[in-house]
């Protein structure tokens, strides 16, 4: 766990073992997993490591935590008790907890697609909304090339459990061959060669064209709702859960990253708040490696008037003329993201 606070909110906010231990231990591998997530949460939230006033709320998480993994344990212990979900197309079986996002869990499941599940109920209307961006993609004409920067819904699920009705998406899995923009910024901490930061910058602003032509406005890109595949220069915008209509007010923000959010945040959005977004990640993303040219481009992007913010299909072809004029003509350049873990 990156942070004392982040492992007690961890234990704190799990409804059940599976939210920090993810589904069923199927192998080996995903129970000692399980078990070095045990550990690592345990040394971080133990009570010698709080404060005086803080250590009744250490030792209840501690007290928590210990009753997830052995209910984790106990009601896993057959590979044949994990949870089925039934969808409109199939039925998905419940598998380990591969992400936690702001408002749902992903879980892998069978058939090379992953459940996310949001953790409170009251996040159905997000669900929903992540399912109505993905099917205009899919069925716009005009957006309908910007396929591959999406993820791709699968199925959809209504799950009704203990009175409680959760609406569930079943997406491709894209948990293999990616990793997220805030894995890269982690393992770059000096900033991105601006050369490897272009693929991903128009990738981005593709998808977000896409998007805008649809009707449909992000209003969450930050590092951690961008996915690359470095070895074939994909990129993926997650995170449509945040989503909303031109005109409308988004139903939530990541409370955890205002510092992303453009000046009209908790008003209406629109196509402006996310090129604002894409362009604040950019400067976040480069670094100290960021070419004058390049953060005079992100500039004019980040104007606290929304109505002064050129469009993102605009910004496609200003984008390339900048490349070109810093760089000539284009070649493929390999990238790479060493591992950080351990370090």
């Amino acid at each position: 766990m990156k942070t004392t606070r982040t492992a007690l909110e961890t234990v704190e906010t799990a409804k059940v073992s599976a939210d920090v231990f993810g589904g069923v231990p199927s192998d080996l591998d995903s129970r000692r997993a399980a078990k070095r997530r045990f550990h690592r949460l345990a040394s971080a939230i133990h009570p010698d490591r709080a404060k005086p006033e803080d250590r009744v709320r250490y030792s209840a998480a501690t007290s928590r935590l210990n009753e997830l993994y052995r209910s984790w344990s106990a009601e896993f212990e057959s590979a044949d008790s994990r949870p089925v979900y039934v969808g409109e197309r199939g039925e998905y079986s419940l598998g380990g907890l591969v992400a936690r996002g702001s408002v749902a869990n992903l879980y892998r499941s069978d058939a090379g697609v992953v459940l996310k599940i949001p953790r409170n109920p009251r996040a159905n209307s997000m669900i929903e909304a992540e399912r109505n961006v993905l099917t205009d993609i899919e069925n716009s004409c005009e957006a309908g090339w910007a396929a591959p920067y999406f993820p791709r819904l699968i199925d959809r699920i209504t799950h009704v459990d203990a009175g409680a009705r959760r609406q569930i998406d079943v997406l491709d899995d894209l948990t293999e061959g990616f990793v997220s923009l805030a894995d890269v910024r982690e393992a770059y901490p000096g900033g991105l060669d601006p050369r490897d930061w272009a693929w991903m910058h128009r990738r981005l602003l593709r998808a977000l064209a896409a998007a805008h032509a649809t009707g449909w406005v992000h209003t969450a890109i930050t590092a951690e709702n961008v996915l690359i595949e470095p070895d074939r220069h994909g990129v993926v915008l997650v995170g449509w859960s945040f989503a909303t209509r031109t005109g409308n007010r988004p139903v939530a923000t990541i409370g955890s990253d205002r510092d992303s959010y453009p000046t009209e945040v908790g008003e209406t959005a629109s196509p402006a708040w996310d090129v604002y977004m894409a362009h604040r990640l950019m400067l976040r993303m480069l670094g100290e490696q960021a070419h004058e040219r390049m953060k005079a481009f992100a500039r004019g992007c980040l104007q606290d008037n929304p109505r002064l913010r050129p469009d993102a299909v605009d910004l496609l072809d200003e984008f390339d003329e900048l490349l070109d004029l810093l760089y000539g003509r284009r070649t493929f350049r390999p990238f790479a993201v060493p591992s950080t873990k351990g370090q």
